[in-house]
């Protein structure tokens, strides 16, 4: 409060008014208070002239006033009367005169007899009369009236009066009531005063008149002043101040402050400028001729009155230059648009689609693009026009583009722009495509005259280069009346078509290394299944769309009718991966002639696997080269016991479709993925299952069913809801896994094996106990001829006598315990010798002198095939016949 009296002083403009607001306040009071007293003394005189009147008039129509004057002691009458009058009415004095002015009565005894003090002309002549004397009494105001008898003559007078002091007496009492108004009023005035000046001090901010009025004049002269238009537009959208360059701008008539802004007849894109509550910097538009750069801001940012003010700088004198720099900007924008459009997939026909889609309609309305022909498999085009070109992309701002369609071959006609801009290297631009038309007219008439329909006047064609080897070309075209291409468009065409041919070059290297890959993959793979007849197999293979990867699968027949399957996948894409999955499938195969465990084999397989991470990282290769890592299922189904034994390095479960449709994920111990078994010393886990014949055994890599925007557990159910039907074929299975799961583009490798199981029958084997004893071997060589007739094998009775005899009579020979021999009729004659002996028979070339070491090699050139397999109980030697070799 100290602080806002301080500023209060008589030098501003709040201090001022607040002074001037005090005084007048002052003065009014004053004024009011005097003029109430004088209002007061006035009201009491009047109040005196009538009061006196009126008891004058009363007093002299009271009754019995006529006969007390005409009594003989008009006196002793009238004396009490006129006394009880003065005191009832409250009047100083009532006196009755006789007609020639002598007193009869009066408040002062000696005064009665004397002459009356006063007019008493008119009374006497039957008027009253007032008047103000001063009296016996003092200063008086005293009334006189006739007192007339019934004829109407006048008889006496009577006058009554009140003294002037007591009329100032009334008024002086209401003096101190009019006194404390005032004050209280003074007081009300000064707050007011104090209240209004406070706000006004922050609106003028303490200034003083001066100052206030010459900071307007500055003010209103620099706004009048500078080259910039200034509106200010109150909180109603009405326009309250417009500078001269405002009206000279924007041509507002000369009476627009107080009107609407949208009533002024502005623009349309000046007037969206000025919308209430929209802050604007730098803005750009038109304005008529004139290019406006417009500001706008509130005014009630800070606790001003709402509002906004709008600047605006003619820049007219830049349009030009802007304009160019907008075409600059437009172009800048082209490229950069273009050049993120461009390349974005390795595939040579969509880096064409992207190029031409780019610039339709942004820069041309129709756009072509030519390769040749070896560009799109992959291979490097020859020097020249040593391959024909052929249309990859087409696009435009038609439906159907008036030129020949995509894969159509396309010829270069010597003489038109096209075949220049091949020929010399660099953008040929034309304008006038007479020629050209007619040139092209000899072996195109139909294009040409839908070329000319469309009204197609320009166009440009830029060589598709890398290296200084052309890859194709590629033309644009134009159709829009008055916008041919200029040399400036032409530096475009070029620079985009340099960026694009060296996406497709990219692309084109891409395509023939992946070619190469997904040669070398599918080279390693099998080729064909292999004849056997436990399983009904099918398999599908997608390799993935970025790239080659690692995964395989196999069919290997083992000894007794068996079968392995396998599925495997290698860490990674690329040569480096199809490579490991060639290593791994060799390794399977060959460990797999070695009729191992499935546990037994994945362990040789980790350390195959750990020896090629350290090949890897001893030096020799790269240094960006992968470590090697891999998962693998390898399963052996048996169709003579229908039984199937898995063991898993880290790869996905197993499926197995029951013949009712059942679908079941066996229990199966995943294991470590190939090369990190040794390192975290877990052992793989075999599990042996029963399958029924018809069961359906399901093997796949995780590129079937997990991807970037599907999780596994999603893709394991929707696995299970394609297989859940009963009595399909392996191949139905595949196609309908695949129409369950689509892989769209896969970025992983997709191998999936279906094997439906086989049984082998009850009377296709045949199994005997040996004893110990040389002398069974007859009796097991005629059971064995007997069970030949039965299978009609009479033909492999030799073959089989001599070799049962041989591998039997080892037996007996080297081991100790019980023997059995099984015999298998499958597409071979299968016979297996077991005992408990984990010794195995060798294969040597016996000298002219020795006696013995001539019978397994009997039995070599007898079979197809034998060796021997370990089981936990001992071994099995066996041997397949075929009755071919001899």
């Amino acid at each position: 409060m100290t602080r806002v009296r301080s500023r209060l002083s008589a030098r501003s403009v709040a201090g001022q008014v607040f002074l001037l607001q005090l005084l007048l306040a002052l003065l009014l009071i004053l004024g009011a208070s005097i003029g109430n007293v004088l209002q007061s003394r006035t009201d009491s005189a009047d109040e005196a002239h009538n009061r006196s009147l009126a008891v004058a008039q009363t007093f002299a129509a009271a009754p019995g006033i006529v006969a007390a004057l005409r009594s003989p002691d008009p006196t002793a009458v009238l004396q009490p009367r006129a006394e009880q009058a003065r005191t009832a009415s409250g009047v100083d004095f009532v006196v009755v005169l006789s007609t020639s002015g002598i007193r009869y009565t009066h408040p002062l005894p000696d005064r009665i007899g004397k002459v009356f003090v006063g007019t008493i002309a008119p009374a006497l002549a039957g008027q009253p009369v007032t008047e103000t004397i001063d009296g016996t009494i003092g200063r008086l105001v005293q009334a006189t009236v006739p007192v007339t008898d019934d004829d109407g003559r006048v008889v006496g007078l009577v006058s009554s009066g009140v003294r002037i002091s007591q009329i100032s007496a009334t008024a002086d009492r209401q003096l101190p009531i009019l006194i404390g108004a005032a004050a209280a009023a003074l007081i009300l005035a000064a707050g007011g005063a104090f209240l209004v000046s406070r706000r006004l001090l922050r609106q003028t901010h303490g200034l003083g008149p001066t100052e206030m009025a010459r900071m307007y004049e500055h003010h209103d002269a620099v706004l009048h002043a500078v080259r910039e238009g200034v509106l200010i537009v109150g909180a109603a959208g009405r326009l309250l101040l417009a500078n001269d360059e405002a009206r000279r701008l924007l041509s507002l008539p000369p009476e627009s402050e107080g009107s609407r802004v949208r009533g002024l007849g502005l623009d349309v894109s000046v007037v969206e400028l000025l919308a209430p509550g929209r802050e604007v910097t730098d803005e750009v538009v038109t304005s008529g001729d004139r290019l406006l750069a417009v500001n706008v801001r509130p005014t009630d940012r800070d606790g001003g009155p709402p509002g906004y003010v709008a600047t605006f700088r003619d820049t007219t004198e830049l349009l030009m230059l802007t304009g160019k720099a907008e075409a600059t900007r437009r172009r800048l924008a082209l490229l950069y648009g273009a050049s993120s459009r461009i390349g974005t997939t390795l595939d040579v026909i969509r880096t064409c689609e992207e190029l031409a889609d780019a610039l339709v309609p942004s820069f041309a309305d129709y756009a072509c693009v030519d390769l040749a022909e070896p560009v799109l498999t992959g291979q490097a085009p020859g020097p020249g026009l040593a391959a024909p070109l052929r249309r990859t992309a087409i696009s435009g701002i038609t439906t159907a583009p008036p030129f020949l369609s995509a894969g159509t071959e396309i010829p270069l006609i010597p003489g038109t722009p096209r075949a220049a801009a091949f020929a010399h290297g660099h953008a040929v631009l034309e304008n006038d495509l007479t020629g050209a038309l007619r040139l092209w007219e000899d072996s195109h008439p139909e294009v040409v005259a839908t070329v000319r329909a469309n009204n197609v006047h320009s166009l440009i064609a830029v060589p598709l280069r890398v290296g200084g080897v052309a890859l194709g070309i590629a033309t644009f075209w134009r159709s829009r009346p008055d916008a041919p291409f200029d040399e400036e468009d032409r530096s475009v065409a070029e620079e985009l078509v340099a960026r694009a041919a060296v996406c497709i070059e990219n692309a084109r290297r891409y395509t023939r290394e992946h070619a190469m890959a997904v040669a070398l993959q599918h080279s390693l793979l099998p080729g064909r299944l292999p004849e056997q007849s436990a399983l009904d197999v099918a398999f599908r293979y997608l390799p993935a769309q970025s790239g080659v990867g690692g995964d395989w699968f196999d069919i290997i027949p083992l000894p007794g009718a068996r079968v392995a399957l396998v599925v495997g996948d290698v860490v990674g894409h690329g040569l480096h991966a199809a490579a490991t999955m060639g290593r791994l499938r060799t390794a399977v195969h060959n460990f797999s002639s070695l009729d191992l465990p499935p546990d037994e084999l994945l362990s040789h397989l980790d350390v195959l696997v750990s020896r090629i991470d350290q090949d890897i990282d001893d030096g020799t290769a790269k240094n960006d080269t992968p470590i090697t890592g891999a998962t693998c299922l390898y399963a052996i189904y048996d169709p003579a016991s229908r039984t199937c034994t898995m063991a898993r390095a880290g790869h996905l479960p197993p499926v197995v479709v029951h013949p009712d449709g059942h679908v079941d994920f066996p229990d199966l111990p995943a294991g470590p993925p190939l090369g990190l078994a040794g390192l975290i010393g877990l052992p793989f886990e075999t599990a042996e299952i029963q399958l029924p014949e018809g069961s359906r055994l399901v093997l796949y890599t995780d590129g079937l069913i997990e991807s970037r925007g599907r999780d596994i557990d999603v893709g394991l159910d929707l696995l299970r809801d394609a297989l859940a039907h009963a009595g399909r074929s392996p191949q139905q299975t595949c196609t309908d896994v695949l129409a369950a799961l689509p892989p769209g583009q896969p970025t992983d490798d997709i191998a999936l094996l279906v094997a439906r199981t086989c049984a082998l029958p009850a009377d296709h084997i045949a199994v005997w106990d040996i004893p110990s004893d040389p002398a069974a071997v007859a009796g097991i060589r005629a059971a064995v001829t007997r069970q030949l007739e039965l299978w009609n094998l009479e033909d492999l009775t030799f073959a089989a006598e001599l070799v049962l005899s041989e591998l039997v009579t080892n037996s007996i020979r080297y081991t100790k315990g019980p023997i059995q021999l099984r015999l298998l009729h499958d597409q071979l004659l299968i016979c297996e010798v077991s005992d408990g002996s984990s010794t195995s028979p060798h294969l040597r070339h016996a000298a002219d002198t020795d006696e013995g070491g001539r019978g397994m090699f009997l039995v070599a050139q007898l079979a197809d095939r034998w060796g021997t397999r370990y089981t936990t109980t001992g071994k099995v030697i066996w041997a397949e016949i075929s009755g071919t070799l001899y």
